[in-house]
Order: structure tokens, then C-alpha cells, then sequence
């Protein structure tokens, strides 16, 4: 993910009532906090909560090449979730973060297929 694809954009939502919407990355909405560099930075995402925070920040640990993941809700009654990754040299805190979304969706998509595999195979012994 090249850092200019975090950047804010300006865009206007359909919605008269709505504001503008900081950063879209695909539904996403992430905005990147002051004072990040290449290797370090926290990103704050809209309308998320410990769900996403602490599986993003399971599978983003899990490469050797970070060296450190947090999250923080700032506070419950806001739906924000707030993401601090640091890398080593060599990688970006961009390319680790589009690294963890991508592992995770893809473990969401073994779950789904073994979920519904085992699904499938009790609807047809519960038939027969």
C-alpha cells in the first residue's frame, strides 16, 4: 500500500447530512495520525472496534519483519480504533499493514469455506 494511497482525500458523500470522508480504501475508512514515518506510524480507523483491532493486530505480529503492533479504542462511546505498527528497516509500516489485511482476509475465507463445508455435511446426514 504506497503511502499516497493513505493520504486525506476530499471527497463528498451522497448524503448532505454526512462529511466528507477522510480516506477510502475500499470500504475502509483509515486516516494516518501526525508524525508517522516509513517505519513507524498509527493509523485511526472509522467505525471499528476490538473485532477488527485485535485480529488485524494478531496477523500484522506475526511478520517477522514488524517489530511492533498495538491497538487502542480511545474511547467507548467512539467507534474509532486506533493501529501503531513498527517496522525494521527494509519495509514499510504501509507494506505491513496491507500485508496484515491481506493475511487476514484470507483466513477469513478458509473459515467461511470450512464453515460452510461443515455445514453442508450435516444438512446431508441430517437428510438421510
Amino acid at each position: 500500500m504506497p503511502p499516497q494511497a493513505l493520504e486525506p482525500q476530499d471527497q463528498q458523500m451522497g448524503d448532505a447530512d454526512q462529511q466528507p470522508s477522510s480516506i477510502e480504501i475500499g470500504l475502509q475508512r483509515i486516516r494516518v495520525l501526525p508524525g508517522a514515518s516509513h517505519t513507524a506510524a498509527s493509523f485511526q480507523f472509522d467505525q471499528e472496534d476490538h473485532t477488527l483491532g485485535n485480529a488485524l493486530r494478531y496477523m500484522i505480529m506475526k511478520n517477522p519483519e514488524v517489530e511492533l503492533c498495538g491497538y487502542s479504542i480511545p474511547h467507548p462511546s467512539e467507534a474509532k480504533m486506533n493501529l501503531r505498527i513498527q517496522t525494521y528497516e527494509g519495509t514499510t509500516v504501509y507494506d505491513a499493514l496491507e500485508k496484515g489485511l491481506d493475511d487476514l482476509m484470507d483466513l477469513c475465507d478458509v473459515v467461511e469455506s470450512k464453515f460452510i463445508a461443515a455445514r453442508d455435511e450435516y444438512a446431508a446426514q441430517m437428510e438421510t
